[in-house]
């Protein structure tokens, strides 16, 4: 089967320096994050995260060392993004980082297009600027849609000094991906503060913090009706829907349309504007979950390379049990349609 993988992520070392006094600021738990000193230990079904000093290490590689573990573990193409928040860089320089960022990726990307995509990185500190970028990245690189990390901003994209981008991403037919990150400040300190610095680290963000957030992102730009606005804007939500399936249930039955003022329900919405992809996490029942409410049309296949190795990734998919005609839509084809590859 051609496996394509969505959420494969490369490091970019000068914009992380640039953003790491903001960083250092709003989130100075996050240096704890999956260190090696305490490991989660492995187990049936269980994906410990890498270490970060070497996921940062094989983030930074976007040439054969990427392709040479992409062959060893039968992944066929990764549509790349870069995982460093560039809306915390200072505003006088995030452009200049995003462009030289978007650059190197598409240069990468020219060197192997049947192997390497991309996603472009924004200065949503400047949604203006922003949205010219989003043109040269998309028209003129040729990558293949935005990826965001976290909030824009204090607010998120539902705010209306981000609408112009959102409209441009709409009107070019490429999907956004909301990554999560951190929470906000004030949240984190409230919600999950108060133990063990490893525990208070993990909490806040990929135990469930940034899941969280990154849930109520996409729950935002629904009921602010962004999608009833533009019709053509399509996202992609990480970690199977980042929460938001497994409540999209109990959200219709205590917000009716004639609550929200949206021409659909939320979940009828969220079926038309919003694709998941697993991130790695290889559960049969949170598959089996998505599946059900959301339907194997919206299911998009992903890693999240190289925080989570590679391995594992086909047999999971294997033993499934899906029909050949299944395993295409969420291995390849799905990906080819929303991402307009192979002519889809």
């Amino acid at each position: 089967m051609t496996l394509i993988c969505i959420e494969e992520h490369a490091v970019d070392p000068v914009i992380a320096a640039a953003a790491g006094p903001a960083i250092a600021r709003e989130t100075p738990y996050m240096r704890l994050q999956s260190r090696s000193d305490s490991p989660v230990r492995p187990g049936p079904g269980r994906r410990p995260a890498v270490d970060i000093d070497e996921a940062f290490e094989l983030g930074a590689d976007l040439g054969e060392g990427r392709v040479r573990l992409m062959d060893e573990h039968g992944i066929d193409l990764q549509i790349v993004s870069w995982t460093n928040p560039v809306q915390l860089v200072p505003g006088d320089r995030g452009l200049a980082l995003c462009r030289a960022a978007n650059d190197r990726l598409a240069k990468a990307a020219a060197a192997r297009p049947d192997r390497i995509q991309g996603f472009a990185a924004l200065p949503w500190q400047d949604p203006a600027a922003a949205v010219d970028e989003l043109d040269r990245a998309v028209t003129g690189l040729g990558l293949r849609g935005v990826l965001i990390m976290g909030r824009p901003g204090a607010r998120f994209l539902d705010d209306p000094a981000y609408l112009p981008a959102l409209e441009r991403i709409a009107a070019l037919g490429v999907p956004l991906y909301l990554h999560p990150y951190a929470p906000v400040p004030q949240v984190q300190q409230a919600y999950y503060a108060g133990f063990g610095d490893k525990v208070t680290t993990e909490f806040s963000l990929a135990g469930w913090g940034w899941h969280h957030e990154a849930g109520i992102h996409v729950l935002r730009l629904v009921l602010a009706g962004v999608f009833d606005r533009l019709p053509g804007l399509q996202v992609v939500s990480g970690h199977w829907g980042e929460m938001v399936p497994f409540y999209l249930s109990r959200l219709d039955d205590v917000l009716s349309p004639g609550d929200t003022g949206l021409s659909r329900t939320i979940t009828e919405t969220y079926r038309s504007h919003v694709w998941v992809t697993p991130s790695g996490m290889y559960q049969r029942p949170q598959f089996d979950f998505v599946r059900a409410v959301v339907g194997l049309d919206r299911v998009i296949w992903s890693v999240d390379y190289p925080f989570l190795r590679l391995d594992g990734t086909r047999e999971f998919i294997d033993g499934l049990g899906l029909t050949p005609d299944e395993r295409e839509q969420i291995t390849h084809r799905n990906a080819e349609r929303l991402f307009g590859l192979n002519g889809a």
